[in-house]
């Protein structure tokens, strides 16, 4: 499994809105990553 090709900043920013750890951010399959911030965005929605 690659790395996600995401800049710092920006894993971050995703780290902070997910609540996740940077690392796990960084080593997370993209398709979960996907999957999360629709999941966020759906919850914004509300």
């Amino acid at each position: 499994m690659r790395s996600l090709h995401i800049s710092a900043e920006t894993a971050v920013k995703l780290s902070e809105k997910l609540g996740v750890p940077i690392e796990q951010i960084m080593h997370m399959p993209q398709h979960i990553l996907i999957q999360k911030l629709t999941e966020l965005e759906k919850e914004k929605e509300k």
